[in-house]
């Protein structure tokens, strides 16, 4: 009965943000200067033009009857026609949620493999007091060097770098991965690079701190009075206790993740969902920025479910399924 309740709640609440993202976006692309009969007609089109293509996608009609009629559409899975390509935008996302979907798993697993390891280490080394001074600062001051970092600003300079140089691996080119896998994960790497480092950074930092919050419980030093080695204290008591902000951390990045690849496929020219989003905003394709904002709060939503499941697994105490005490 609990877990129907939490769902039921999840569902309404996810429905009721579903719902104002949907009248946030669908109002803001409205809002937006030069609208979609200058865009594609130019300066230089006659009032009687802008009427008649207005006419013909149905933006003379007022805003709320646009919104109703999209709305029906979407609930039903139309996600409405490009107005430039005149292709189903559902169609036009699912063969582009393939290469965004890659790079931000490719660039999640960099942040845990690089991130949790790193988080670890300097939180031993410091509790240890071999890195009592430099070792931190240096730590500090590079994690803030990753978080600080635009996402354009480290993408353009390596591709400059890579474009310039011959060092092995090629931008702005992408090869599907049932095509070549190995040409795939090297057209890949450089993208999945850049959008890992905010990540990794946010990832080592946040697990220092869970880390260093386990050390000073009991059962720890009750670990290292029976003598046992660190690493299996790490391994066998300290992992497993700091996992649940780790885990939440790594689930929220994930979706931050897809906001950073809007930025990351437009750098790399990759044919992604973010590269179809910022054209689309360029070109005022309305039904385009519309289902791609959405599809990126549906995301966001699914993960932090999802989040809320696996720390339930984690710690039973902070599951969904926890009773209350009095």
């Amino acid at each position: 009965m609990r877990l129907l309740m939490w769902w039921s709640g999840r569902a309404l609440s996810s429905a009721a943000t579903l719902l104002g993202v949907s009248v946030l976006i669908f109002t803001a692309v409205r809002l937006m200067p030069g609208g979609f009969a200058e865009t594609v007609l130019g300066p230089f089109a006659t009032a009687e033009q802008k009427v008649e293509l207005a006419a013909r996608y149905g933006l003379d009609q007022p805003v709320f009857m646009q919104y109703g009629h999209w709305l029906a559409a979407v609930a039903g899975g139309d996600f409405g026609i490009s107005m430039i390509s005149r292709q189903p935008v559902g169609a036009e996302l699912l063969a582009r949620l393939p290469v965004t979907g890659e790079l931000t798993v490719l660039a999640v697993v960099a942040s845990a493999l690089a991130g949790v390891p790193l988080g670890v280490l300097t939180a031993v080394r410091s509790q240890s007091g071999r890195s009592p001074g430099g070792g931190g600062a240096a730590g500090r001051l590079l994690s803030g060097l990753g978080v600080s970092v635009p996402e354009f600003v480290l993408g353009s300079l390596v591709v400059f770098v890579f474009s310039r140089y011959a060092l092995g691996l090629e931008v702005g080119t992408w090869v599907p991965f049932t095509q070549d896998p190995a040409a795939n994960l090297a057209t890949m790497v450089l993208p999945a690079a850049v959008l890992s480092v905010f990540a990794i950074s946010v990832t080592a930092r946040t697990t220092r701190d869970a880390v260093l919050g386990v050390l000073v419980e009991p059962y720890v030093t009750a670990a290292v009075g029976r003598g046992e080695s660190p690493w299996f204290i790490v391994r066998h008591h300290i992992l497993r206790n700091a996992a649940t902000p780790v885990v939440t951390l790594l689930g929220t990045i994930t979706a931050y993740l897809l906001g950073g690849a809007l930025i990351v496929e437009h750098v790399f020219n990759l044919p992604g969902v973010g590269s179809y989003i910022v054209q689309a905003v360029g070109r005022r394709d309305y039904a385009v920025v519309q289902a791609g904002v959405l599809l990126a709060a549906a995301v966001f939503i699914v993960m932090n479910v999802l989040i809320d499941l696996l720390v339930g697994v984690l710690d039973p105490r902070l599951g969904v399924l926890a009773g209350r005490r009095s």
